[in-house]
C-alpha cells in the first residue's frame, strides 16, 4: 500500500520499534479505564514510533456528522482548533470512513484536504488517515502528518491500522462501561 513511489523520506521506522509500541499500547488499554488517558497514550506513541510531527483521533458525532479531536500529540492548538472537521466538506475524511486507509502526498495543495492554509501554517506535508472500525462500523479516524514529503509503507499503514482497531475498541469498552454504570 505504498502509495507515492517518488515521494521522500521512506518509514525509518524498525518493525520492532512498531511492536514494541504495539505492546505498550496493548498494556495502557488493559490497565487503565480512563479513556482519554488511553488514546492521548497511543497518539504520542504512533508519533514517537513512526517518527512523524503529529497525530491526531478525532470521533464522529452522528448528530451533527463532525469529527472532533478526542486526542492529539504534535500539533498546535491553534491547528486542531482552525474549524469544523465536517464529513460532508471533507472527502478525505469521507473516503476513510469508508474503511479506506487514505493518503494524500501534500495536504498543502491537496483537493481532498480542507485546511490547506492552515496545514502550511503548521508546516504539515504528507498525511495517512485511517478508520476507526468497531464491529463493521467506523466511529472515527486516525491521522499521522509529517513536516517532510512522505510516502507511507505496507507495514506503515497496517500498524496504524492495528492501533486504529486497539484504539476503537478501548473507546467501545469504554462506552460499555459507561453504559452499565448508568444502568
Amino acid at each position: 500500500m505504498t502509495t507515492d513511489p517518488v515521494a521522500t523520506n521512506l518509514s525509518p521506522t524498525t518493525t520492532k520499534d512498531y511492536y514494541t509500541t504495539l505492546y505498550q499500547a496493548a498494556l495502557s488499554i488493559a490497565s487503565s479505564i480512563e479513556i482519554e488517558q488511553v488514546l492521548q497514550s497511543i497518539v504520542k506513541s504512533i508519533t514517537e514510533a513512526m517518527d512523524v510531527k503529529g497525530s491526531v483521533l478525532r470521533l464522529l458525532d452522528p448528530d451533527t456528522n463532525q469529527l472532533n479531536v478526542a486526542a492529539s500529540y504534535g500539533l498546535s492548538g491553534e491547528y486542531l482548533h482552525k474549524g469544523p472537521v465536517d464529513v460532508v466538506d471533507s472527502p478525505i475524511d469521507r473516503e476513510t470512513l469508508c474503511d479506506s486507509p487514505t493518503y494524500i502526498a501534500d495536504v498543502r495543495v491537496d483537493a481532498r484536504f480542507q485546511y490547506k492554509d492552515a496545514a502550511r501554517r503548521e508546516g504539515l506535508i504528507s498525511l495517512q488517515c485511517v478508520p476507526l472500525d468497531v464491529h463493521g462500523s467506523s466511529i472515527g479516524v486516525l491521522r499521522v502528518y509529517t513536516s517532510e514529503p512522505r510516502a507511507f509503507t505496507d507495514e506503515d499503514v497496517k500498524f496504524l491500522s492495528i492501533l486504529g482497531s486497539l484504539a476503537a475498541q478501548a473507546i467501545e469498552n469504554a462506552r460499555l462501561y459507561d453504559a452499565v454504570k448508568k444502568s
